[in-house]
């Protein structure tokens, strides 16, 4: 059994697996294929979180069993999910962890891991954790065990290492930005980026309490933030969602750029394009069709960062995300990154003296829909053929003028109907059509 999705593991905290005991379980398994892997005698695992309130249980349960399995423990507190990839590599730490859920609601938690290079696990990683779940937690020796120690100033590392990736001969003083910090992880060293590269930072749902974690806020709900930049008279406006690894990005009129906009500045408004670009299933078709007309190749991966990162290294290429927020800016860091990538952006505009809606000045996405459809079971919709028959019928409708993406989740028992076509009214009621009879088919 594996207990991995393709981003970690998560749950609803106190159901399993999102429990203290499998947590302690969890940490002594990936502690002790650590120290079957490596040569160092204490091999150290960097341990982070953002801001839940069942982070603090979870943490605790990690760092005990990770020290009984012999291994120190590093712990940074509450800091982005692409801050704990940098501080593995920066501390030259074996292994990172992150606890968190990402944009889910404060009731649910995960724990993803990070390779000492501050990429995602290599999947025979995460079989031999699997394989030492199995096992019954054994201490061989008292004199073996791990310790615990606090990285005092990880904050300050992270926002020195973010304020690298800008160049050093710009600065953001003429420039008033809204962040959202979606009460989660980068509520402190966000804004604190913006502010000592120069720039007048307003800051949103910048308060967790560990309930409110993206509660009508950050990327997933933009709302207030399109609302503050017009109030403010703001030049842009910046989202993250509960762990920083996703952006969104409003202009000076309040209009909402995703990861598709994104991508297309960074693809074609910078002074050196890049060789190509990698998307996902999910990628606008108006995106492809524009990097087309500048000769840069768009490579559709699976859904995931995880899938985009092998598509870049593949490739060879260093840019990459999905309309959700998630950019990797390889040349730049090891994983999709929220600050770095708005900070790229920020580069461009004051590079082409633009402001953010005349980057994408002629670029329209096309209608998109997507419906979520939750359920209490999850279950493969291509298993079913009254819901085969129906896709047929939908992707015939769409030919040659839009696209139509069935998925399952691979963080929550949901399926997601995508569609995408030239006439906002016939994808809405195609999307919702859709939506409906998998409800009516659900197991």
């Amino acid at each position: 059994m594996s207990y991995f999705g393709t981003d970690g593991i998560r749950g609803k905290f106190g159901e399993f697996p999102i429990t203290p005991e499998f947590a302690l379980k969890l940490g002594f398994a990936a502690g002790k294929v650590l120290k079957n892997a490596t040569t160092k005698n204490k091999p150290i695992v960097v341990l982070g979180k953002d801001t839940r309130l069942s982070g603090y249980i979870l943490e605790s349960a990690l760092q005990a069993g990770l020290n009984a399995a012999g291994v120190y423990v590093h712990l940074l507190g509450p800091l982005p999910t692409p801050a704990i990839a940098h501080l593995t590599r920066a501390l030259h730490a074996s292994l990172g962890i992150v606890i968190s859920a990402s944009h889910n609601a404060y009731f649910d938690n995960g724990i993803k891991f990070f390779s000492g290079d501050g990429k995602k696990l290599p999947n025979e990683i995460q079989d031999a954790i699997n394989q030492e779940l199995a096992n019954d937690l054994y201490i061989e020796d008292t004199a073996n065990l791990g310790k615990s120690v606090r990285v005092k100033d990880a904050n300050g590392r992270y926002i020195e290492f973010c304020k690298s990736t800008f160049p050093y001969h710009y600065d953001l003083s003429r420039l008033k930005i809204v962040v959202d910090c979606a009460n989660g992880s980068a509520y402190n060293v966000g804004p604190a980026v913006y502010r000592e590269l120069g720039a007048k930072v307003i800051t949103l749902h910048n308060e967790p309490n560990g309930l409110n974690i993206n509660e009508n806020c950050g990327s997933t709900h933009p709302e207030s933030l399109q609302r503050a930049v017009i109030e403010h008279g703001a030049d842009l406006g910046i989202a993250f969602d509960g762990d920083a690894d996703r952006v969104m990005m409003v202009d000076q009129n309040g209009q909402l750029m995703t990861g598709d906009h994104i991508l297309y500045i960074l693809g074609t408004q910078t002074t050196q394009k890049p060789v190509g670009i990698v998307g996902t299933l999910m990628s606008n078709m108006a995106l492809e069709l524009a990097l087309e007309k500048v000769n840069i190749p768009l490579l559709r991966a699976n859904v995931g960062d995880r899938y985009v990162l092998q598509g870049l290294e593949e490739k060879g290429w260093v840019i990459g995300g999905e309309p959700s927020g998630h950019i990797l800016t390889l040349d730049k860091s090891t994983t999709g990154d929220a600050i770095i990538a708005s900070l790229q952006v920020l580069t461009v505009m004051i590079e082409q003296n633009k402001a953010l809606h005349e980057l994408i000045d002629g670029f329209t996405l096309l209608p998109n829909v997507l419906v979520n459809v939750s359920l209490t079971q999850m279950f493969d919709p291509y298993s079913i053929p009254a819901l085969v028959t129906e896709f047929e019928k939908a992707e015939q409708q769409l030919k040659g003028r839009g696209r139509l993406l069935i998925r399952k989740s691979g963080t929550e028992p949901m399926i997601r109907v995508m569609v995408e076509g030239e006439n906002l009214e016939e994808v809405t009621v195609l999307a919702n059509h859709l939506a409906d009879v998998i409800k009516a088919n659900a197991i």
